[in-house]
């Protein structure tokens, strides 16, 4: 494969990032909002089950009162 010069690499990405669709502003905000939502979530079900395995775990080995 023959080696592109810097000046044609510059090119060609200008050209392919012409081609790229972007988000519009409204669908970058709620796609963020629905990721943090998503976190909150996930946190809240980890916590939950770390919470609920510790219990679990304690009553199995005899450690907890």
């Amino acid at each position: 494969m023959a080696r592109t010069s810097p000046s044609e690499f510059v090119r060609q990405v200008q050209q392919e990032t012409r081609k790229v669709t972007w988000p519009s502003w409204k669908e970058t905000r709620m796609t963020t909002l629905m990721v943090f939502v998503m976190v909150v979530i996930v946190s809240v079900f980890l916590s939950v089950a770390d919470w609920a395995i510790g219990n679990v775990m304690r009553l199995i080995l005899g450690g907890g009162a």
